[in-house]
């Protein structure tokens, strides 16, 4: 079975009087189990294009078929098991609950995620000790550097096990060696619990060292696409 697939996908947004295509008729084929790395300027359509993936927002044309279901046209409440369920999310600004704390952020995702009580302590502190957090479960986000902040987000996007992670500038705002380490997390994420892995990063040359295809958007439409040879 195919994994996603967009068909004439469109996006547009109405400002006033203006229509602002964000995705533009864009048609693509993602591979299950690769790392695929979206590039492009500012105002490229990067994010909405995750966000369609995502199940966090509807096109206004064509199709995103995952795993054979367009959940374009799915009920909001299928969408919500969508995303709960197929994929998780990775913000560049964590998007965590602040009066949580990185435990209770996780154990609010496996709830959502319907993972049964007796299972949630042992899921919760096996994801938090994978990341390298075991020792930091009680502090809240505003209590962890941003490199910490960010691995909670991965742990809870990892929390019900999906087939897909995208990630929207995971290490945007990190210094480099913070980058690395939590490009490091996606990688083992990919390679060692095969993963498959959407990214959105400014970040050529990141995306050159850990990728496996590249597709670099321009008004919301493809202006390059290929391999990555190692």
């Amino acid at each position: 079975m195919e994994f996603i697939r967009l068909d004439n996908l469109s996006k547009i947004y109405a400002r006033g009087n203006q229509r602002i295509h964000a995705i533009d008729n864009l048609s693509l084929e993602i591979e299950e189990g690769i790392i695929l790395s979206v590039v492009g300027r500012s105002g490229s359509g990067k994010s909405t294009l995750l966000n369609l993936i995502g199940g966090l927002d509807r096109p206004t044309d064509g199709k995103i078929i995952f795993k054979g279901k367009d959940i374009g046209s799915l009920s909001k409440n299928e969408q919500a098991y969508h995303r709960r369920r197929n994929v998780g999310m990775i913000f560049q600004s964590f998007n965590l609950i602040y009066s949580y704390s990185a435990y209770e952020n996780i154990m609010l995702a496996l709830i959502f995620g319907g993972v049964p009580k007796r299972l949630r302590n042992q899921r919760a502190m096996e994801l938090l000790k994978n990341v390298g957090l075991e020792g930091r479960i009680s502090h809240k986000p505003d209590e962890l550097s941003g490199g910490e902040a960010q691995r909670v987000a991965i742990a809870r996007a990892m929390a019900n096990n999906p087939e897909v992670l995208l990630a929207d500038e995971p290490t945007g705002n990190l210094d480099s060696i913070t980058a690395n380490e939590i490009i490091g997390l996606l990688v083992e994420a990919n390679r060692g619990k095969k993963k498959s892995v959407i990214m959105i990063t400014h970040d050529i040359d990141l995306a050159h060292r850990v990728s496996d295809r590249i597709v670099r958007l321009l008004d919301g439409k493809i202006a390059e696409d290929y391999l990555v040879k190692r």
